[in-house]
């Protein structure tokens, strides 16, 4: 008998201490004892959750009792909410609603965030401040040498989005110094471009969609925005499921949850059906084996592979633009999509099939040959981007020998083309099998 239960025993604390390998547990660590303090007196009462640090997705918050579909994740009552509500009635709220033209709702949540900042000691939000990332990963915030790596339209995204914020900032630049009466020191240095590249990548990178309705001191840009300390530490996963909403009846913001969870276990959430390029764009991450995910296939890519000489070469990108099918043209899990595939048989019409190219569009069979080039013409861009994808990863690799402070941003670009290569390495194979199929 006693061996029994010396195993049972021995069972029980392997399985007590695999959990805990799955996330350290960071209660007691004083930021996350003084923002449970913070959010308890405004109404948050919660013993379903702990802050913990877990392997592969760093800090997040893992459950202390096993959660059903069905499960109430997280109840956040509207009092520990910041929205443009709360910057109306904080001492920010009349310079802006004096101001003209009116202020977007993201730079009256952003000014609020820098200010907030600023105030250390003195800011009753200093709970939530201090557990806020210091630094973000979104591509704004990546060196422009990690920026030319990135795969081009993701790269084109990530200029625009830097641009964007240079542009928010010089636009900006009159409403803070509109604020100067509020500060001992000049709001020039404390309403600086990269404060307010910090406060755009929390508020783009963590916030709810509320919908809160207009005001007329701001401008007409949708005010959808709601930061949730503490609910903001859930990691996102494609592979759950989640219902959230602000319940009108409890005045919370609630998740719920569509999947199972053991006790110990790390609690996603999900951002939405998003590929690995958007979640890098909007979120300043990378998830790995996301079934979202797709290889882009550029324009310029794409026509590299037809003849200059095929006279009615023009006129079928023409028919292209037009129907919009120049754009989000992928490689994915299953292979070459749909429109990249309709894409290439257009550009493989025969001069006398170029009349059928509004068949060709619908997903008709045009001819034997007309399909078996077009999969030949995917197999050779797969290869391509094969290529050029192992050719970047070398470049990653030797510099993160040689730029040791870049480090952290060149992983996450890593990542992302570490997944892409797995992505056209699928895509490879299925189109030799459907190559041998029709051969």
């Amino acid at each position: 008998m006693k061996k029994s239960r010396g195993r049972t025993g021995r069972k029980r604390r392997r399985k007590h201490l695999q959990g805990f390998m799955d996330g350290v547990n960071c209660s007691h660590k004083l930021e996350y004892i003084k923002l449970k303090k913070w959010l308890k007196d405004r109404g948050f009462e919660d013993s379903t959750l702990r802050p913990a640090e877990f392997l592969e997705t760093g800090r997040g918050l893992m459950a202390t009792k096993a959660l059903q579909a069905g499960d109430l994740v997280i109840s956040l009552p509207e009092k520990c909410l910041l929205t443009t509500g709360t910057v109306l009635s904080s001492f920010l709220g009349g310079y802006i609603v004096k101001w003209k033209p009116p202020v977007s709702p993201l730079l009256a949540l952003c000014t609020f965030l820098i200010a907030e900042k600023h105030a250390g000691e003195r800011s009753p939000w200093k709970p939530y401040l201090d557990v806020l990332p210091k630094t973000y990963t979104c591509p704004a915030c990546l060196d422009h040498d990690v920026i030319n790596l990135l795969p081009k339209p993701l790269k084109k995204k990530a200029q625009e989005q830097k641009r964007m914020i240079q542009e928010l900032f010089r636009s900006s630049k009159a409403f803070f110094s509109s604020l100067q009466p509020l500060f001992a020191e000049n709001t020039g240095t404390i309403f600086n471009c990269s404060a307010l590249e910090w406060a755009w990548c929390t508020i783009n990178t963590r916030t709810i969609y509320m919908k809160h309705p207009h005001r007329e001191c701001f401008s007409l840009e949708p005010d959808v925005y709601a930061l949730a300390p503490y609910l903001d530490l859930l990691n996102h996963s494609p592979n759950v499921q989640v219902e959230a909403a602000f319940n009108e009846q409890t005045r919370s913001y609630e998740i719920r949850t569509s999947s199972q969870c053991q006790k110990y276990q790390e609690v996603f959430i999900c951002y939405g059906p998003h590929d690995n390029q958007r979640l890098l764009l909007e979120y300043g991450f990378v998830a790995m084996d996301n079934p979202h995910s797709s290889v882009y296939v550029s324009a310029d890519t794409l026509l590299k592979y037809f003849s200059p000489l095929d006279k009615q070469g023009k006129a079928k990108v023409a028919i292209l633009k037009d129907h919009d099918f120049l754009e989000n043209l992928t490689f994915g899990w299953d292979g070459p999509s749909w429109r990249l595939l309709t894409a290439l048989k257009v550009l493989s019409l025969g001069a006398d099939e170029f009349a059928c190219w509004r068949r060709t569009l619908l997903g008709d069979t045009i001819s034997a040959r007309n399909e078996q080039q077009a999969l030949d013409t995917a197999a050779k861009i797969c290869h391509f981007l094969i290529e050029e994808t192992q050719h970047v990863l070398l470049q990653i690799s030797q510099l993160k020998r040689d730029k040791e402070n870049l480090k952290t941003h060149l992983a996450l670009v890593e990542m992302l083309r570490s997944e892409d290569l797995k992505i056209l390495q699928k895509s490879a194979e299925i189109l030799c099998n459907l190559n041998l199929a029709t051969a």
